[in-house]
C-alpha cells in the first residue's frame, strides 16, 4: 500500500505522514529532507555561477546518511530547499530515489508536494493537506524555538508566503491537489484529530479499492 500525503510548508503533512507510517506498519520518507539536503550542501553558492551544477551534483550523490543532520530542519534549509527544487535535473534524481522507496515491498508512506501528481501518481490513498498561512507561520515558530531558536514571526510568515508562490509557480513540479486526493484542512484541528481525519480516509480508500463500498 503506498499513501501520498501533499500540502505546504507547515501544513502537518510530515507529522501526519508519520503518524500514518505508524499506525498501518509502513516505512515513511520526508521527501522534503532530500531537497533539504541538497540544498544545505550548495549553502553560500547560491549567486555562483555554477549553483545549478553544484546542485545537481549533490542531488545525483545524495544518499541517507544526507539526511540526518540538524541542519535540515531549519528556516534557512527550507528557503534554499525551494530554490533547488526548481532545477529539473536536480527533481530528475531525487524522482529515482523517492521512485525506490515507494515501491519496496509492502509500500509505504511519502510526503511532499507532489507525492500524488507525480511522484507516486498510482497510490492507493492520497491527502491533501492544507492550513492558513498564520496557523503554518505558528507551528512553524514554536518548532523553530522548541530547538532552541530566535524566530522573527514577521520574516516567517513573508518565507511561507513567499515559498508557496515559487512552489506553485515551478515548471518542473506538481504542487497542486490531485483530482483523486482527499483535501485536509488542519487549521482548527490539533494534531490527534487531525491524524484521526487522515486515518479515517486511508481507511475508506482501502475499502474502496477492495470493493466494499461503491
Amino acid at each position: 500500500m503506498i499513501i501520498a500525503v501533499d500540502g505546504p510548508a507547515a501544513s502537518g503533512k510530515g507529522t501526519l505522514a508519520s503518524g500514518l507510517a505508524r499506525h498501518y506498519g509502513l516505512p515513511h520518507l520526508d521527501t522534503g529532507l532530500l531537497y533539504r539536503a541538497v540544498g544545505q550542501a550548495v549553502d553560500g553558492f547560491e549567486d555562483a555561477p555554477d549553483f545549478e551544477n553544484r546542485a545537481i551534483a549533490a542531488a545525483r550523490k545524495l544518499d541517507e546518511a544526507d539526511l540526518q543532520s540538524e541542519l535540515l530542519l531549519s528556516a534557512r534549509a527550507g528557503q534554499l530547499a525551494s530554490k533547488v527544487a526548481v532545477i529539473g535535473e536536480v527533481r530528475q534524481a531525487l524522482f529515482d530515489y523517492q521512485r525506490q522507496f515507494a515501491l519496496q515491498e509492502g509500500g509505504a508512506v511519502l510526503d511532499g508536494r507532489d507525492i500524488g501528481t507525480v511522484i507516486c501518481p498510482e497510490a492507493d490513498a492520497k491527502l491533501f493537506i492544507q492550513a492558513d498561512s498564520k496557523s503554518r507561520m505558528e507551528r512553524r515558530a514554536r518548532q523553530l524555538e522548541l530547538r532552541g531558536q530566535v524566530v522573527d514571526r514577521y520574516a516567517l510568515y513573508h518565507q511561507i508566503e513567499e515559498r508557496d508562490a515559487r512552489d506553485m509557480a515551478n515548471p518542473h513540479g506538481g504542487f497542486y491537489k490531485a483530482a483523486d486526493a482527499h483535501l485536509l484542512d488542519t487549521t482548527l484541528l490539533d494534531i490527534e484529530a487531525a491524524l484521526r481525519a487522515a486515518i479515517a480516509i486511508v481507511d475508506g480508500a482501502i475499502r474502496r479499492k477492495a470493493g466494499l463500498v461503491p
